[in-house]
């Protein structure tokens, strides 16, 4: 498949989540790079602290690294990971970045991830020792959720965009501003939404918003804040989101397909903290009908996201 779509000059972007099951087949291979017991059972386990999508966090349950014993190996394991990766891919997603810097530790017998506590992770040395085995790579960091200025940092070190959600420009906190369009700088990568959010349709109508922690008070004065930026009755808003994310100077725009499609909750990908009855939608090629696919190339050559601003002079 890649090699069918790179003929036609589309470049795939691939996935790499920074934890493993614990029932993978890496971990049952390589049982000494992961704090497990003399049965084979974690002892420590990855999650996030209480935040927007839970107030008990996210017990995700992953065994973690035993980052002093991949440092003593020059992190090759995380090397072939990477190479194995590209070959299926044009560019990786490192899911969870933020937990390379520091990450969210959990004792295994816990049943939520209030009883965690913040661990330093390996940091820049993991990525200067992947680039000399393998050179530079292009790689996104989702740096989303509790980040820190030493997040940032390892982020620009390396100089990987960073990600941007418009879903969450209009909450009331300080962080909001962030994620609007006219804030963005070139080097990230614009979503509507993501996979872990509802979608904008979904986030509009939505009576806590797609967060279990949010009020309906909260919810409106989120929609009322989208609606005055986006000069918008809220009727489309789905193609409000998208206009917008299209306009931004971010380098990338990235839009579910369920956004195009206008679809509400009932297209949502995924809800965090929950283990099942997760990544279950599909989509028919007739969903795609010829009114939208020109309501995208419209907007894709309005805001120069065609791939062809370069023959324009541009």
């Amino acid at each position: 498949m890649k090699e069918y779509a790179n003929t036609r000059e589309i470049k795939l972007i691939g996935d790499i989540p920074i934890f493993l099951a614990h029932d993978s087949s890496d971990v049952w291979s390589n049982p000494q790079l992961f704090h497990l017991d003399e049965n084979g059972w974690p002892t420590i386990v990855a999650g996030v602290p209480p935040d927007y999508f839970s107030e008990t966090g996210q017990l995700w349950g992953n065994p973690l690294y035993r980052w002093e014993v991949l440092a003593e190996q020059n992190y090759n394991w995380w090397a072939r990971r990477f190479k194995a990766t590209f070959e299926i891919v044009d560019i990786v997603r490192i899911d969870h970045f933020r937990g390379f810097e520091s990450y969210w530790e959990v004792p295994a017998h816990e049943t939520t991830a209030i009883n965690g506590r913040w661990v330093k992770g390996p940091g820049a040395a993991i990525f200067k020792s992947v680039q000399e085995q393998l050179g530079e790579l292009p790689i996104l960091a989702e740096d989303l959720g509790v980040i820190t200025k030493e997040v940032r940092e390892l982020r620009d070190t390396f100089g990987f965009p960073g990600f941007r959600i418009l879903q969450f420009a209009f909450d009331d906190n300080n962080e909001a501003r962030f994620f609007l369009p006219h804030n963005h700088p070139k080097n990230c990568v614009v979503y509507t939404g993501t996979h872990d959010n509802d979608t904008s349709v979904g986030w509009y109508k939505n009576e806590n918003g797609g967060y279990s922690t949010r009020s309906l008070e909260e919810v409106e004065n989120a929609r009322r804040r989208a609606c005055n930026y986006f000069n918008s009755n809220g009727k489309e808003i789905n193609w409000d989101f998208i206009r917008f994310a299209f306009s931004s100077v971010a380098n990338m725009a990235i839009i579910p397909l369920q956004d195009v499609l206008g679809l509400g909750s009932e297209g949502r990908m995924n809800r965090p903290g929950r283990p099942d009855d997760n990544w279950e939608w599909r989509y028919c090629e007739d969903d795609l009908t010829s009114e939208i696919i020109e309501k995208l190339k419209n907007l894709s050559i309005t805001f120069e996201r065609d791939g062809k601003a370069e023959l324009r002079g541009k």
